[in-house]
């Protein structure tokens, strides 16, 4: 019988009430890739971070070659073998190769750190996983692959027997993508137990002796590598349709067709017509795209992790500049070169990563929220404070803000209500928005905040006439949100779904098997529904 490096028994892990993991299994023998699959929010992450003592445990067992926790330290997870190498490297780039794979480990002789004796071993190591690199190169010189093999030799440095490796072709070349493929193959022949997290059923279906799917929390599919069609693991990551595609959910109908207008907007702006026309914008990493969002519509971009689509939202907005191609809001031809002037033309941005771009944790909720209305409330120069808390309460009934008290630290609302207070500033009385962008607009969110702030954008498409854009690597979230579906990949518009068609399951079939128009950058066939 082949020993078992990894063995996870009931793992379970809940946030706030929220469970995130609900009594997982997995078990990974030595010499095995096995593939953890699941949308964004089934839990992959979560017990990631559990098997790296990021996370305690509620309960469940964690068994590492023989010896079972309950919980580990970050040190403990280390200690036992466990390699975790994330999608955000953990390589310094000022040091050497070698000064990486030894930091926090360095050998000394006489009270001085052996370089030499060092060096040697990086070298056998680096031979060992096939980098190309030289132990003395520093690593922020060194291309992303090669980073890459860095980490993993750091981690076999440590006498790892469990390799977690997360969505590890993300941000990786072609090319990157195939050496790393071949490095993985070689390091199931040494013995290590390989989990692979990714979304590419491709490398699946090279890579994998075994597949998990995880799905709210819960083991939705196991099976042996070779033991499942592409079709069935699609099905198994999607879920079986809880509602059909042109069913009210959740009080969103979803649109055969534009919607009226808000009959009192301003002329000129797109009133009965596209609220947003792109036409063959492109720039580093994306493009040529080409889309139209009418007025009132919701229209999702969908793709891979790398397909593209921040890069598209952040060229509308104006914190990356595009090289070619025409942006219009309504008969208004708009060229953002700065998020001030996107702002200006009637476009704003609700970035993926709130904590970074989007908010300011010190400030106090009402701050948050009234950033950019606080000069159009003022009067004469002076801020009007007795608008703002009407504003600002109105704000938070509207969008559920809870608790709802403005001077409270934006830091000390949870995941959900942060996003609200974001998205606060584009929605109330004094702001107005004729685009809406948002990047993975529930990210780090718990579910009932999530159809709160699914309601929000929703009644804003439908009673402001506000055009919404948004990029999602959520099949689920598309579903839910969307009117129609433009699916993303290399930078470009490769296919689109709407109306009957738009459901999880075509979505990550479109993604898998839809090839692109390199010529025009115009949607392309989807293939119907039995030929997948």
């Amino acid at each position: 019988m082949t020993p078992v490096n990894l063995r996870i028994r009931g793992l379970t892990k809940s946030f706030g009430g929220v469970r995130a993991l609900d009594g997982v299994d997995l078990t990974v023998p030595m010499g095995q890739v096995h593939a953890l699959l699941g949308h964004n929010g089934a839990g992959k992450s979560t017990l990631i971070k559990c098997l790296g003592g990021a996370y305690p445990p509620d309960a469940g067992t964690i068994e590492v070659g023989g010896t079972s926790y309950d919980r580990l330290s970050p040190r403990e997870s280390i200690d036992a073998g466990v390699a975790i190498i994330f999608q955000t490297l953990s390589v310094v780039d000022a040091l050497t190769v070698t000064e990486n794979i030894f930091l926090g480990q360095e050998w000394t002789r006489f009270g001085r750190i052996d370089r030499r004796a060092q060096e040697q071993v990086a070298a056998g190591l680096l031979e060992r996983v096939a980098a190309t690199c030289s132990p003395r190169d520093r690593v922020g010189e060194l291309p992303m692959g090669q980073r890459q093999l860095v980490e993993i030799a750091k981690a076999l440095s440590r006498s790892a027997s469990v390799l977690v490796l997360d969505e590890p072709t993300a941000a990786l070349s072609t090319a990157e993508s195939e050496a790393l493929a071949r490095r993985v193959e070689d390091l199931r022949t040494q013995g290590l137990a390989i989990v692979y997290v990714t979304h590419l059923l491709s490398e699946v279906e090279r890579l994998a002796d075994a597949v998990t799917v995880l799905r709210d929390g819960r083991v939705a599919h196991h099976s042996a590598g070779a033991g499942q069609t592409r079709r069935e693991l699609v099905e198994a990551i999607a879920g079986r349709p809880r509602r059909a595609s042109g069913d009210v959910a959740a009080g969103r109908p979803r649109r055969a067709s534009a919607s009226a207008a808000d009959e009192s907007r301003t002329p000129g702006h797109g009133v009965g017509g596209p609220r947003l026309t792109v036409d063959r914008l492109h720039g580093p990493g994306f493009g040529p795209v080409s889309l139209t969002v009418e007025v009132g519509e919701r229209v999702g971009l969908f793709g891979l992790i790398g397909s593209g689509r921040t890069r598209i939202l952040e060229s509308l907005y104006g914190g990356r500049r595009a090289v070619g191609g025409t942006i219009r809001v309504g008969d208004r031809t708009v060229t953002p070169a700065r998020p001030a002037e996107a702002l200006a033309a009637g476009i704003a941005l609700v970035p993926a990563d709130r904590h970074r771009q989007g908010l300011f944790p010190v400030l106090s909720a009402q701050d948050n929220a009234l950033l950019p209305t606080v000069r159009p409330l003022a009067r004469a120069g002076v801020r009007a404070l007795g608008a703002e808390r009407r504003v600002f309460g109105t704000l938070a009934q509207a969008v559920g803000l809870r608790p709802a008290r403005p001077r409270l630290p934006a830091s000390a609302f949870s995941g959900g209500n942060q996003q609200k207070l974001v998205l606060g500033r584009w929605i109330n009385e004094a702001r107005q928005v004729d685009v809406l962008l948002l990047d993975e607009p529930t990210q780090g969110v718990d579910v009932g905040a999530r159809e709160e702030i699914y309601d929000v954008v929703s009644a804003l498409a439908a009673d402001r006439g506000t055009a919404v854009l948004f990029a999602s690597s959520d099949p689920e979230e598309v579903v839910a949100l969307a009117d129609r579906c433009l699916i993303v990949a290399a930078g470009r518009i490769v296919g689109e779904l709407s109306g009957a068609e738009l459901t999880e399951e075509r979505l990550l079939s479109a993604v898998h098997d839809t090839g692109s128009d390199t010529d025009s950058g115009t949607p392309v066939p989807i293939p119907a529904e039995g030929a997948v």
